[in-house]
């Protein structure tokens, strides 16, 4: 198992694909973008799956989220779903994404196994969206969630960021979107991760303003009291909603920042150069790359990924004053 000192398991993948994207997101990273990780930098597809079923084999792995950067970018993106899907221990998949290009591909995604999908929407205006993405796609990524449905990739989950100013009166709008459609909302407080490392805790939309905003016009009740578990998003049922499956609707709230959940957390992150890392917020990575390049066992990776988590921290440490953003932006850590 992929325990650490603190009686926690990791089962819960998060792999990064690669460290590019087709936005700018101004929470994520600057306009004219980031230099990205040269390409012999980056596991190929055959290392990335080798991983992948040291993982899900050796270590108890039971989940794999695919990430990036934007992980619809990566070229060999069904075979490395496929190949994860046909282990003998089938993990369950799920990939993140800014859903452009998602309408096309999706219905290959399902095909290689894919379960589901999360999608970035953080706004319903096209102006709004260009502001905050720095590029005109709106459409791009509404059609991709309606594709991802058609394509079975369910439940269709949605993360939206609001930000002080600029989307925070869309919250409401947003939750009837999805509710109408059946999209899973989950609002994320803005993290500290942009690669300018301009975030500001005065400016950043808290769970409980999130929660207050939605209050105004939806009674929300409590919908996991004593079932979280690991789960990074408060649920809460929208009384008298339903989905259109019939199902009782909810909407989520990650509160990351004031209500961290990191003393159930369950999660450990590869990066796209075969980086082990702890935590969005660690600031130190083991080395798996150089193993697999190295000819070393699978035994021996899988011992070093042990030793590696056995180290984790109790928590992100977000609110401690000597609290220092990581390094790498969100886009090269995979979220």
């Amino acid at each position: 198992m992929l325990a650490d000192s603190y009686g926690r398991v990791a089962t819960d993948l998060r792999v990064s694909l690669t460290d590019r994207c087709n936005l700018r997101c101004t929470y994520c990273m600057p306009p004219e973008g980031l230099e990205w990780l040269p390409k012999p930098e980056l596991l190929t597809d055959d290392e990335l799956l080798r991983l992948i079923r040291i993982g899900v084999d050796l270590l108890g792995i039971t989940e794999v989220r695919f990430t990036g950067g934007e992980p619809l970018l990566r070229r060999g993106l069904p075979g490395i779903i496929a190949g994860t899907t046909e282990l003998s221990t089938r993990p369950r998949t799920a990939l993140t994404t800014n859903g452009i290009g998602l309408a096309r591909m999706a219905p290959a995604l399902a095909e290689a196994g894919l379960d589901r999908v999360n999608v970035s929407l953080d706004t319903l205006r096209p102006d709004v969206f260009e502001t905050l993405a720095r590029r005109r796609r709106l459409s791009d990524v509404l059609d991709g969630l309606a594709g991802a449905a058609d394509a079975g990739l369910t439940p269709v989950k949605v993360n939206a960021v609001l930000m002080r100013g600029v989307n925070d009166g869309e919250a409401t709008d947003l939750l009837h979107y999805c509710l109408e459609r059946g999209y899973e909302l989950r609002f994320i407080e803005q993290m500290p991760l942009d690669a300018q490392h301009g975030w500001r805790r005065d400016t950043m939309i808290t769970a409980e303003e999130i929660l207050a905003g939605l209050r105004a016009e939806f009674v929300l009740e409590e919908a996991d009291a004593g079932t979280r578990g690991s789960a990074p998003a408060e649920l809460f049922h929208v009384r008298g909603v339903r989905f259109p499956n019939g199902e009782q609707a909810t909407v989520g709230v990650i509160g990351s920042v004031t209500r961290p959940f990191c003393g159930a957390c369950d999660r450990v992150r590869l990066t796209a150069d075969g980086q082990v890392r702890n935590c969005l917020f660690a600031r130190e990575e083991s080395d798996l790359r150089s193993l697999l390049r190295g000819g070393a066992t699978d035994e021996e990776i899988a011992r070093r990924w042990s030793e590696a988590v056995a180290v984790k921290l109790p928590g992100h440490g977000i609110n401690d004053p000597s609290f220092l953003q990581p390094s790498r932006p969100m886009s090269a850590i995979g979220g």
